[in-house]
């Protein structure tokens, strides 16, 4: 537990431009310290001590404004920004040197037994309000858009962004550190929609100028014979 507590430390310095130091991490980021709570929340969880995995668990989200149920499994490296609001139900499964930004959701869809929850892989940044709903996959080195609602399951290498969640890019390219901290950059597809609209609308009026000079040439030829 406390390797991986040390992870989850450095991958703070990885992950936000803004930590300066570690006495600053350990005193005044909440996102560290829900993850600190949570590994020892989900100890006492997998030894059977359910009932003070459960309180260790509620502590924690008075403290830090960041629910995290003690059976979710996290990988190592894990790294919340800005936490409050965020909440990870009790049968997500989270890889390794994953990012979420504030107001996260990683949520069941009804209340179905069992698997409810989805799965994430490693290397993935989730923007900030993006909900993510149901027992899904989402595939390795994913980018999830600040407020997407993800409802289907994403291949690897994907950057996904609306309601609901489309996969907008797929180029086989493992994200960087400095790629998953750019959250926010990310193809606006509404726009490009109108864009394209607008362009093809250009395109008509085009061709009914054309059409509407031919006509009056023609016209201009009829009058004269």
């Amino acid at each position: 537990m406390f390797s991986t507590i040390r992870a989850d430390f450095k991958a703070v310095f990885v992950k936000d431009p803004a930590a300066r130091n570690a006495i600053q991490v350990i005193l005044f980021y909440p996102g560290f310290h829900a993850i600190v709570g949570h590994r020892i929340a989900h100890w006492f969880w997998k030894i059977g001590l359910k009932s003070i995995a459960y309180c260790v668990s509620s502590i924690t989200r008075r403290l830090t404004g960041i629910e995290i149920h003690p059976a979710a499994k996290i990988g190592r490296g894990f790294f919340i920004d800005h936490g409050m609001g965020v909440v990870i139900g009790e049968t997500a499964e989270i890889g390794d040197d994953v990012l979420l930004y504030q107001g996260v959701t990683l949520g069941g869809t009804g209340k179905e037994k069992g698997k409810r929850h989805p799965t994430l892989g490693s290397c993935i940044v989730v923007g900030a309000g993006a909900k993510v709903l149901g027992p899904i996959t989402i595939g390795d080195n994913v980018k999830i858009g600040a407020g997407s609602v993800v409802l289907r399951s994403i291949p690897p290498n994907s950057t996904v962004v609306g309601v609901p969640g489309k996969i907008v890019k797929r180029n086989g390219q493992r994200l960087t550190p400095a790629e998953q901290l750019a959250h926010g950059d990310v193809p606006d597809i509404e726009y490009e929609m109108i864009e394209r609209l607008e362009k093809e609308v250009k395109i008509l009026k085009d061709e009914i100028s054309t059409l509407k000079e031919e006509i009056k040439t023609i016209v201009s030829k009829k009058s004269v014979n």
